[in-house]
């Protein structure tokens, strides 16, 4: 036991020796805050360096141009982890102890919420450290590390899944910064994700003319007959408006689950004699189970199916993820855990401190002392952390939330790691921050850099003492196959929901960053400042 800790500290010492580096590949990482399908430069910055450090990288893996596999090493088990890079639009913010976009951005720009940024560097830190001190006494094992684009939209992680790119996996550790409340440092024992869907609706005016062709008259060559028909801009307001109306009647009211759109597009900026030609809504909704989770799809499609016949529009639907639920594996957990007590919480220094005491005072607070939400210097045992979670939930149900990395859980034992996000402390019951302000912390090194390190520290940890215990991983692969019926292909196991050649949705007109004659800029459309130029209502 004292020679694995002996080696279990090694680890530690790499990640606080390269601990600034590590902040560095953050802050860039941070900086480019590109959307999903569309992180090309953090995708490259992953390849190039996980390359430099020996690994083989396959890129643009499952046909996806800003994923990859990175591999390394020969003989013993098989232990991954993963980054993830997207930003999310409309939240670009500084790092600024107050609401200010990134410079040379809008607010309509993307920015790092949870922040994905730290997600990638704190799995990547924990890899590193574990190949480091694999490689200097000589321990046998590989380590995969994969990168996931598009997490927002639950987008890579079920196409890698549909490809078999996790079927060799022993183990994946799952690293993400805390955001369910106080649930902080600490594993999930059960109750994991349940399941996202997501589909685009694509209306289209396609032949206008025929709109009044059964009424009397020279219909064919009138163009004013033409303009009134109804066009894409219609279908889509009454898309909207519709599944409004008949959301209450989706489900019976049992499970918690949420249903959201995103208009992509809306006519073709004609001001002509001519209807608008197309218009996309895409929905994305998350439920406990794929029962609820298809019933919800039954009522959508029945509502694009009328609305396409009530304004004289064809429709084309197209599927952007299916995910699975999750399923646990309480040995693996109990492992990472034992890693986590051996590592320790994070802690947060004073110039963390004194910017979170900034934006309280910024936004008219009285700063405190201690500005950071309780527990975040503290351990969660994973049953504290389960009771947790299921307060408020129906005892019935087994999954709350989602995030598609429960699709590694249906392929491999996988863990799932949460290390505290530091958050500024409520002064009063019913008060919320603005959300910028999580976002300006997550940019902040001192603020978010103990989180991510910590992370690298308990995920290299947790890599070594798998590669040095197989009873751990054959026990954990032991209890996968008992849950799933018999492993990949058992009793129990659901396979995934994606056929193996669906293609990736790269080609929808996702937000994202172009250059243009006059410069880069942001595709969608860019708002008004409203500090330098506040809304006017038109008078004319």
């Amino acid at each position: 036991m004292s020679e694995h800790n002996g080696l279990r500290q090694k680890v530690i010492g790499w990640v606080a020796e390269h601990a600034e580096a590590l902040s560095r590949d953050h802050q860039e990482i941070w900086s480019y805050a590109e959307p999903s399908w569309r992180e090309y430069r953090s995708a490259a910055w992953y390849v190039d360096r996980l390359k430099a450090e020996g690994f083989e990288v396959e890129e643009a893996s499952g046909d996806m141009p800003t994923a990859f596999v990175a591999r390394w090493g020969k003989g013993g088990p098989q232990i991954a982890a993963h980054a993830e890079y997207d930003a999310v639009p409309g939240t670009s913010q500084a790092v600024a102890p107050h609401r200010e976009a990134r410079p040379g951005s809008t607010y309509w720009d993307a920015g790092h919420t949870d922040p994905h940024s730290a997600l990638g560097i704190g799995a990547l830190g924990g890899v590193l450290a574990a190949k480091a001190v694999m490689e200097e006494n000589g321990i046998e094992g590989r380590i995969a590390f994969f990168g996931e684009p598009a997490e927002k939209v639950c987008g890579s992680k079920v196409i890698h899944a549909a490809r078999g790119y996790y079927d060799s996996l022993d183990a994946m550790i799952s690293f993400h910064p805390s955001y369910l409340g106080g649930l902080t440092n600490t594993v999930i024992l059960e109750t994991h994700c349940g399941c996202y869907w997501s589909k685009l609706y694509t209306f289209e005016t396609v032949d206008a003319e025929t709109w009044g062709a059964s009424r009397s008259g020279n219909v064919a060559y009138n163009t004013a007959a033409v303009a009134r028909a109804p066009g894409a801009n219609d279908a889509l307001c009454l898309m909207y408006t519709t599944t409004k109306y008949t959301r209450p009647s989706m489900l019976t009211n049992s499970g918690l689950w949420t249903l959201n759109e995103a208009i992509h597009g809306a006519g073709d900026a004609t001001a002509d004699n001519h209807p608008p030609r197309a218009s996309q809504i895409q929905y994305a909704w998350r439920c406990p189970t794929m029962e609820m989770a298809a019933e919800i799809e039954r009522v959508l499609d029945a509502n694009a199916e009328h609305v396409a016949g009530i304004t004289h529009t064809s429709l084309h639907v197209d599927v952007i993820s299916k995910t699975r639920f999750g399923i646990a594996n309480r040995v693996l957990a109990e492992a990472t855990f034992r890693a986590f007590e051996f590592a320790g919480a994070p802690t947060w220094g004073e110039e963390s401190l004194e910017f979170a005491r900034e934006i309280q005072a910024g936004l008219g607070l009285e700063p405190m002392d201690a500005p950071l939400v309780d527990g975040l210097e503290r351990l969660m045992e994973p049953a504290e952390a389960e009771a947790d979670i299921r307060r408020g939930l129906l005892p019935t149900q087994k999954n709350y939330t989602s995030d598609d990395y429960i699709e590694y859980t249906w392929h491999c034992p996988t863990v799932r790691l949460f290390v505290g996000r530091p958050m500024l402390k409520s002064p009063g019951p019913g008060y919320r921050y603005p959300d910028w302000v999580r976002n300006a912390m997550g940019g902040h090194a001192p603020t978010i850099d103990p989180m991510m390190l910590k992370a690298s520290e308990v995920v290299g940890l947790t890599m070594l003492d798998l590669m040095l215990s197989p009873e751990t991983v054959a026990a954990a692969r032991r209890e996968f196959n008992e849950r799933t019926g018999g492993g990949i292909g058992g009793s129990d196991w659901v396979a995934p929901l994606l056929a193996p050649d669906f293609p990736p949705p790269i080609g929808y007109r996702w937000p994202s960053y172009v250059d243009t004659p006059t410069g880069p800029q942001w595709y969608a459309p860019r708002p008004f400042d409203e500090r330098e130029r506040p809304f006017r209502r038109n008078a004319g």
